[in-house]
C-alpha cells in the first residue's frame, strides 16, 4: 500500500473499532513496519486531526468515543481499487447514457484523475481499456434528463410535452414521477399520470419541455409499482394477460437457458435438447420482437393468439423478399 491507502485503511479500522487495536494487527492490515505505522498514526492524528488515543491495557490505538463518531477524513479519500471502479462506472454511464451525466460528473472525474496521478507518480490510467458498446441507443437532452431526474429525487410533480412513438400524437402530461428505469440502453420515466389516473412509462427521449412543479408528487408503494410495471414482459408492462411458451432449438438452448427475460420466467430442457421457456406478458409486441430475432431457432408454442401473430409477422417478412 502507498501512504494514501494506508491512511484510509487505518482510519476505517479505527472508526469501527470498539476496543483498542493492537499495533501488530495494524501492521498486518497495513502491510507495513512498526516505524511506518507510527509515522502514519502521527500523520493521521497531527496533520488530519484524527482523535487517536493510545492505550496500555490492552495495548493499542483507538478513536476517542465522542469525537471518533463525528470525525471523517477531509476531502475525497478512496483506495486505488475504488477510484478505478468509479472511473469505470463513469465510462459506463457516459457511454450507455448518451452523455446525459457527463457534465455533472466531469468535476468528480478530474478529482479522481488527480488522486490517481498522485498515487502513481503522474501516470495516467488507460481508460480506453474500459470499452462499452452501445446498441440502438437514442440521444437524450441533458437538460431534460436533469429536470426529470430532479423531479424524481425531490418528489415533485412534473409537466411535459410527450409524443408517443406508437402514435406520434403530441400530448401534454401532468405526472407524479415514481422512478427512473434504464432498460436496454434507454431511459424511461415510471410515473402516475394524473389526467389518465394510472401508471405509465414514458421514454425520456420523447419528453420535451419538462417543468418541475411546486406540488408534491404522489408516492406509490414499491410493491404496487412492481405489480403494475414489472409483472409482465419488457417495458410494455401491465397486468399479465397470458403466459407465453417458447421452444428453442438445441442449438440456441445453450445460451437461452442462461438469459434473464423476466423475474417470473420458468425454463426447462426437453429430452431432445431443446429448451422451453415460459413467461408472462401483457403486450405481445416487444416479446415477439425478441422471439423472432432467433429466426428458425425459436417457435411460439402457446397461447394460440401469440402463435398466430408470430406466423403473420413471419409471412409478412417473407413476402417482403418476394419469391
Amino acid at each position: 500500500m502507498d501512504r494514501h491507502e494506508r491512511t484510509l485503511t487505518l482510519h476505517r479500522i479505527l472508526k469501527v473499532a470498539r476496543y483498542p487495536v493492537s499495533a501488530q494487527r495494524l501492521m498486518d492490515e497495513l502491510q507495513c513496519s512498526r516505524a511506518t505505522l507510527y509515522r502514519d498514526i502521527a500523520f493521521l492524528r497531527d496533520s488530519l486531526g484524527a482523535p487517536i488515543e493510545s492505550s496500555e491495557d490492552p495495548s493499542g490505538f483507538r478513536y476517542a468515543d465522542d469525537e471518533g463518531e463525528r470525525f471523517e477524513l477531509p476531502g475525497l479519500w478512496l483506495t486505488s481499487d475504488e477510484l478505478h471502479a468509479l472511473l469505470a462506472a463513469q465510462q459506463l454511464l457516459e457511454r450507455t447514457g448518451a452523455g446525459v451525466l457527463s457534465e455533472a460528473i466531469e468535476p468528480l472525474r478530474g478529482r479522481i484523475d488527480a488522486l490517481l496521478a498522485e498515487q502513481s507518480g503522474g501516470k495516467r490510467w488507460p481508460l480506453q481499456r474500459v470499452r462499452v458498446v452501445g446498441h440502438g441507443t437514442r440521444p437524450l437532452d441533458q437538460q431534460s434528463f436533469r429536470a426529470v431526474a430532479s423531479a424524481v429525487l425531490e418528489r415533485r410533480r412534473l409537466s411535459f410535452d410527450y409524443r408517443a412513438r406508437s402514435t406520434d400524437t403530441p400530448t401534454r402530461r401532468q405526472v407524479s414521477p415514481q422512478r427512473l428505469t434504464h432498460y436496454r440502453n434507454h431511459w424511461y420515466l415510471d410515473a402516475f399520470d394524473h389526467e389518465r389516473e394510472g401508471l405509465r412509462s414514458f421514454a425520456l427521449d420523447r419528453i420535451r419541455a419538462p417543468r418541475v412543479q411546486d406540488e408534491t408528487a404522489i408516492d406509490m408503494a414499491e410493491a404496487e409499482l412492481d405489480q403494475q410495471l414489472s409483472s409482465s414482459y419488457g417495458i410494455f408492462s401491465g397486468t399479465p394477460k397470458a403466459v407465453a411458451t417458447i421452444r428453442f432449438s438445441p442449438h440456441a438452448a445453450r445460451w437461452v437457458a442462461e438469459e434473464h427475460w423476466h423475474s417470473k420466467q420458468e425454463g426447462r430442457f426437453l429430452e431432445d435438447g431443446s429448451y422451453e421457456l415460459k413467461l408472462p406478458y401483457s403486450n405481445p409486441k416487444e416479446l415477439l420482437m425478441d422471439i423472432l430475432k432467433y429466426g428458425p431457432d425459436a417457435e411460439v408454442m402457446a397461447p394460440p393468439p401469440l402463435r398466430q401473430e408470430a406466423r403473420i409477422l413471419l409471412k409478412l417478412a417473407a413476402a417482403a423478399y418476394g419469391d
